[in-house]
């Protein structure tokens, strides 16, 4: 069983800051990349950023300086500071981990939090 679970949202104004927390815990060989993705009201979800467990690290050209994703190995934790928060960052924010479990690598998800930047 493994479970994945996010927090750190909220309400905020434009130009403030959040930071998001994401946990995986059960039974976990290993974990591959974990990254954040967001659904807006009546769009596709799409990647923020993820990170490798290396340490690489990829990031949507809308978020690249404002938005910084880190992780904690020995926590199976992955994090995303936001900071100078617009109005069209307002979305559900999922947290993605790619997990070894019984020799391969499945992707499991976090249940959203919601993030909203008003005006």
């Amino acid at each position: 069983q493994v479970q994945v679970v996010e927090s750190g949202g909220g309400l905020v104004q434009a130009g403030e800051s959040l930071r998001l927390s994401c946990t995986a815990s059960g039974s976990i060989f290993s974990i591959n990349a974990m990254g954040w993705y967001r659904q807006a009201p009546g769009k596709q979800r799409e990647l923020v950023a993820s990170i490798t467990r290396g340490g690489r690290i990829n990031d949507a050209d809308s978020v690249r300086g404002r938005f910084t994703i880190s992780r904690d190995n020995a926590k199976n934790t992955v994090y995303l500071q936001m900071n100078s928060l617009k109005p069209e960052d307002t979305a559900v924010y999922y947290c993605n981990a790619n997990i070894l479990r019984s020799g391969s690598f499945i992707n499991y998800w976090g249940q959203g939090t919601q993030v909203t930047v008003s005006s």
